[in-house]
């Protein structure tokens, strides 16, 4: 039974992006303003910060859409609603463990505290009424990576059936 399950995850921003897109606006209309009254010099640096405003904009507004069909688990990050590119394919069969955070399947993983240091792809919304998960999973033939990913829960149960010794909940 190998039905395809899509989720799209939204990545919320960071205040920090706000702020800095608070500042491109103000000080781009402060330039449009002195254009105006002073100089037509100042409407150079007005549609430099406009034109900066719209790329930083396409590119800090990040989606991210999970794929799971069969083993395959593809992961694919959608920048400014337009530009839609596969960040990751993962093959499940080479699942090590999938686990929340602080479960103790991934405690040597972490961050803090742990003993094996990965490769981090983190793919999640960073929603804090959303749970994460922490996937660790074989790439080469020794290689390891570790992912975080906003799963849902029809994927985890679906996961959990078919990897049971490796899949917690």
């Amino acid at each position: 039974m190998n039905e395809k399950i899509v989720t799209e995850v939204h990545k919320r921003k960071k205040e920090s992006t706000r702020i800095l897109q608070l500042v491109m606006i103000v000080s781009g209309t402060a330039f449009l303003l002195m254009g105006i009254m002073f100089s037509r010099g100042f409407m150079l640096p007005c549609f430099l910060m406009a034109g900066l405003y719209f790329l930083f904009e396409a590119n800090a507004d990040v989606e991210y859409e999970y794929t799971y069909e069969g083993d395959i688990l593809t992961i694919e990050v959608i920048k400014g609603h337009r530009k839609k590119q596969t960040a990751q394919i993962l093959d499940l069969s080479r699942l090590e463990v999938l686990a929340p955070p602080d479960h103790e399947a991934v405690s040597r993983f972490r961050k803090k505290g742990g003993t094996i240091h990965l490769k981090k792809f983190d793919y999640t919304s960073y929603d804090k009424n959303i749970p994460y998960y922490t996937m660790i999973i074989r790439t080469g033939s020794h290689e390891q990576i570790k992912v975080l990913l906003d799963l849902t829960d029809d994927m985890m149960m679906r996961m959990k059936r078919k990897y049971t010794q490796k899949v917690y909940m």
